[in-house]
């Protein structure tokens, strides 16, 4: 049995749980709606305030989805109740990163700025402050997008494994690497 899809989901107050004839799973909450299609085989009950995921069988296609699903339908609930938040500290010497509304503009060393225009899903926040590394700070109730946003963000300058310079996810732990020995 797998141990994250043998495990309830709690359903929190506030949020409400809509399973579908077609298996489409649509959760409402005070930040937003989410909804996704489960797959046919996957059955879904909701007991009072929490939710069982169940598998038919122990095939491996079964319990691979049995897991995954649990995990998506969690990630859902948590989401709409209470929302996730990912931080980004932007690493080097004139790196900037402002915003202006859901535009990011991004100053990470090449010749002209970077615009990305961030969906109205996620909420985007930038402070900069004396002799700190500027932090931008990404929040949503979907953290599926929130994943795939902050994902392309790394993507304009990922951190170089020397002097660590780029956009890293702040308290992510990098491996650095000796730089050339100097000749005696």
């Amino acid at each position: 049995m797998s141990r994250i899809g043998k495990l309830p989901i709690h359903v929190p107050a506030g949020v409400t749980i809509n399973i579908d004839k077609d298996n489409i799973v649509t959760v409402k909450g005070k930040l937003g709606e989410l909804s996704r299609k489960v797959n046919s085989d996957i059955k879904i009950e909701k007991v009072e305030n929490e939710l069982h995921v169940t598998r038919p069988s122990d095939e491996n296609m079964h319990r691979s989805l049995h897991g995954l699903y649990r995990a998506l339908i969690n990630n859902m609930v948590v989401g709409v109740s209470t929302g996730f938040k990912v931080e980004q500290e932007v690493v080097g010497v004139g790196y900037k990163a402002v915003n202006n509304g859901q535009i990011l503009e991004l100053s990470l060393g090449y010749s002209h700025d970077i615009f990305f225009r961030i969906p109205d899903e996620v909420t985007v926040e930038t402070r900069t402050e004396r002799r700190a590394n500027p932090i931008i700070t990404l929040s949503s109730f979907d953290k599926e997008l929130l994943g795939k946003i902050a994902a392309k963000i790394r993507s304009f300058r990922p951190p170089e494994p020397y002097k660590g310079k780029g956009i890293k996810f702040v308290n992510e732990v990098l491996r650095r690497k000796a730089g050339k020995a100097a000749s005696v």
